[in-house]
């Protein structure tokens, strides 16, 4: 079963904007918290951040904090992230996850259902 959907991404040059965006089935939708991830090949897919069902933002990684924005659209059951200022070092594929189960919302073990991806390349 598909609980997760994203959309969006592609590629800009250095300093440009993206958005991704997750659309989630209604279940999913009210789990513990939700959040964005990302892994390049090769590497250990890594938290960007978190926000929980009120829509309050439960953590930003350190390298996107004041670039990155997440939001949550309540009617249409869809999480967005955008993305200014990208840098090369933010190519990577971007991954929208949801907790259903509590505990850390910023360990990607912690999550259960998981997105294919939405690819997201900058080129300087």
């Amino acid at each position: 079963q598909v609980h997760l959907v994203e959309s969006g991404g592609g590629s800009v040059q250095t300093g440009g904007s993206l958005s991704v965006s997750c659309a989630a089935d209604e279940y999913t939708w009210r789990s513990y918290c939700m959040g964005w991830f990302r892994q390049a090949t090769g590497k250990e897919r890594e938290g960007v951040v978190s926000i929980n069902p009120g829509g309050v933002v439960i953590r930003y990684d350190d390298s996107v904090k004041g670039r990155f924005a997440i939001s949550r659209d309540e009617a249409n059951f869809t999480l967005h992230l955008q993305m200014n200022s990208l840098k090369a070092e933010d190519t990577d594929r971007y991954y929208c996850a949801a907790n259903i189960d509590g505990g850390n919302c910023f360990v990607p073990s912690e999550f259960a259902y998981w997105g294919l991806g939405a690819q997201v390349t900058v080129s300087s």
